[in-house]
């Protein structure tokens, strides 16, 4: 009988669990090289595109977005990437498989063994985040655009304190603030709460939009809507951003999405 029950039971787990997988959350890692030369821009692409991209795809991670400024700074010359990942764990492990990557290691040797005289970057940037609860997965939107006119609107938002902080992002979730973006179809890539970065404390999230115009139109539809203006006027959620930073994306010619 007890061998009944412990079976009965796992069978129980082993229904629930693609449940359990489905609400599971997830991280990510946002890199931002930091550039001074159009050259180092080209070294960072070749290194990207060409090795990698591809060995993250070999260790099972399928879609990485990789994007540039629409509006490069010419002091500050930028390359972002977004990867997205299982688990903490899976990045720690991230690192010992790219040093046993042969092909990676080949295919990028002239940026892994880059002397001290000659970098391929200025300085390279790291922010780790965690998926919000209602948005527990990283979406590639299914644009129609043209790639060249795509838009990937990354935004950030700090909180004047963690209090504060904790409040906006319970402004997404249970205030439904969430559920407003996917009404008007913003194609939402990814929410997540920044668990390690320069500007804390923060969250960021990324839009996408087939050109400039498309992503106006969007936002002029969102200010006008029931729901946001609701939303916004109650009192609970006064107060909790403290600087709401926007940068427009292009993705890159190699970018997975």
């Amino acid at each position: 009988m007890k061998h009944l029950k412990h079976f009965a039971l796992s069978l129980v787990l082993m229904a629930l669990l693609p449940a359990f997988s489905a609400r599971a959350g997830e991280h990510y890692q946002l890199k931002i090289y930091h550039l001074k030369t159009e050259a180092q821009v080209a070294r960072v692409d070749s290194f990207l595109s060409m090795a990698w991209l591809p060995a993250l795809h070999r260790a099972g991670i399928a879609q990485v977005g990789v994007f540039k400024p629409i509006v490069q700074d010419t002091a500050d010359l930028r390359v972002y990437v977004l990867i997205p990942l299982r688990s903490l764990e899976q990045l720690e492990k991230l690192e010992n498989q790219l040093r046993r990557d042969a092909a990676f290691q080949s295919a990028g040797s002239a940026y892994l063994q880059a002397p001290f005289d000659n970098t391929p970057y200025a300085r390279l940037e790291t922010i780790l985040l965690k998926s919000f609860r209602d948005a527990p997965k990283m979406i590639a939107p299914a644009l129609k655009g043209p790639r060249d006119a795509r838009v990937y609107e990354l935004r950030s938002y700090e909180g004047p304190t963690e209090k504060y902080f904790e409040n906006k992002v319970k402004m997404f979730n249970d205030g439904d603030e969430i559920g407003i973006f996917r009404k008007l179809g913003f194609n939402a890539v990814f929410y997540g709460e920044v668990v390690a970065g320069s500007r804390m404390p923060n969250l960021m999230y990324m839009t996408a939009f087939n050109s400039q115009e498309d992503r106006d139109a969007h936002w002029k539809a969102f200010s006008a809507d029931p729901d946001w203006k609701k939303l916004s006027a109650m009192q609970e959620y006064k107060n909790n951003v403290s600087r709401n930073d926007k940068f427009f994306l292009r993705p890159t010619a190699y970018s997975d999405f």
